[in-house]
């Protein structure tokens, strides 16, 4: 079979490891992002570090972003597998310092080194899709990932929550590296002698300096998170003035016109920030919420958590068999609609003590939600992308989607502190989270047509 064969397969035997290694990071990725979203109330109060809750995400987020940039370049000059590889190594030693800290400056550490793996695994998993797989297969590879939650989210947020609450939750970490560690060696094999391409030479000097915006991007997102714990008026000056500064650093590491949603791929780029952001700063709190407001337990508080991941994987599967039949304007209208509506749930029942049972209901909506949009976005990057940019465009979607996420987390952490703390507030979270995807509409409806394009271009 060819590249070009309209009847290939993700799994056909020219592909077959090379899905399955990817598959396993994801699994892997999975359930190191459900396991700490579900332990995190947990892990905070057993190293007193309540303060610097929001700052465990966002600091994680934070450095991902200098992840994707390396990686990006790096696949772009050399070919994805050396920028994998060490990824995976890092992603592997920041799970291991964060599960043996002692404090919670030293987890943060961890989170630190995790993120920076994180961020360049997600961009060279991404070309390596975009290299080994034609544009027609793009959409079942993808869904392919979003299946590979299917399991961690049937277990991973009731087992998080349960080892954490029965034996201790450093293994929610140490766990997850030993399987790591597994997949390592598997992926090293199983990659070993395809042609990944060897890349382009790369100006140096442009490199170098997406490096350093990176660096600085990260920086003041950390910054963000840190200011929860100074004075009122100090911090929200101080997030203000980082805030700006991410703007203008985070310009070169970006397709242009981007931050004013130009039609095309700097709406598709824009949008995945957005809802990332809004999506993943409410996710934070919902453990939070049920366990401190409604007395849940960890092991149940990872239920809701649950319920949005199996509907974020089933939505991504329907998205990789429809997608091109349900078209972005569709996918966006529903996705957004289904998302607000979550979010309305939330903060209503944050405000009037409801039913925790909505929160449960409308998260589930909320995943499903990201399910039909996240692999769409990743589908419209590789459309609009050749080999010459592809590193470039894949990392500028996953900057986007890290940075989004982190400065709403951090953003939210100081809404919070400023509000006195507590899960009395946590209303403002949801209410910022809310408004950004009001925003959202915005670029959503000038995203463009180009996996249209390309897949009646592959029948022709």
């Amino acid at each position: 079979m060819t590249a070009a064969d309209p009847v290939a397969s993700i799994w056909d035997r020219t592909r077959v490891w090379v899905t399955g290694g990817a598959v396993a990071l994801i699994f892997l990725a999975a359930i190191e992002a459900l396991a700490v979203t579900t332990v995190m109330p947990i892990v905070s109060d057993a190293l007193d570090g309540a303060s610097l809750y929001a700052v465990a995400f966002a600091g994680t987020l934070a450095t991902s972003v200098i992840g994707m940039v390396a990686a990006g370049a790096w696949s772009d000059a050399r070919g994805p597998r050396g920028a994998l590889y060490l990824a995976v190594a890092l992603f592997l030693a920041g799970l291991l310092i964060a599960g043996l800290a002692f404090t919670m400056h030293q987890f943060l550490v961890g989170r630190l080194v995790q993120g920076l793996g994180a961020g360049g695994q997600t961009v060279a998993l991404y070309v390596v899709v975009a290299r080994l797989y034609p544009p027609h297969l793009h959409g079942r590879i993808f869904a392919a990932f979003a299946a590979a939650w299917v399991v961690p989210s049937m277990i991973g947020p009731f087992l998080a929550g349960a080892v954490a609450e029965y034996l201790d939750w450093r293994w929610a970490f140490l766990g997850v590296a030993v399987l790591t560690a597994i997949a390592f060696v598997i992926i090293a094999l199983r990659l070993h002698g395809v042609d990944l391409g060897h890349g382009e030479p790369q100006n140096r000097r442009v490199v170098v300096l997406r490096l350093l915006l990176a660096v600085v991007v990260a920086v003041l997102a950390v910054v963000i998170g840190f200011t929860a714990d100074m004075a009122r008026g100090l911090g929200w000056a101080v997030a203000v003035a980082a805030l700006v500064a991410i703007g203008l650093a985070i310009l070169p590491l970006l397709p242009r016109r981007t931050l004013r949603a130009g039609r095309g791929l700097p709406s598709v780029v824009l949008m995945r920030g957005i809802v990332a952001g809004s999506f993943f700063a409410t996710e934070a709190y919902i453990p939070y919420l049920l366990m401190e407001r409604f007395g849940w337990s960890a092991t149940w508080a990872g239920v809701a958590l649950m319920f949005a991941a199996l509907a974020w994987a089933s939505a991504s599967a329907l998205q990789g068999r429809y997608g091109e039949r349900l078209g972005n304007h569709r996918i966006t209208l529903i996705s957004l609609s289904l998302l607000t509506t979550a979010l309305i749930g939330v903060l209503l029942t944050a405000v009037l003590t409801l039913s925790p049972a909505i929160v449960v209901i409308g998260w589930g909506l909320a995943g499903g939600a990201m399910g039909l949009l996240y692999p769409r976005l990743t589908v419209l990057t590789l459309a609009y992308s050749d080999e010459a940019d592809q590193g470039f465009n894949s990392s500028a979607l996953s900057i986007s989607d890290a940075t989004g996420s982190a400065v709403t987390l951090a953003v939210a952490g100081l809404a919070v502190a400023t509000l006195g703390g507590g899960t009395g507030v946590f209303w403002v979270v949801f209410a910022i989270c809310l408004a950004l995807v009001t925003l959202a509409f915005v670029p959503g409806f000038r995203l463009g047509h180009a996996a249209e394009d390309a897949h009646d271009a592959s029948r022709a």
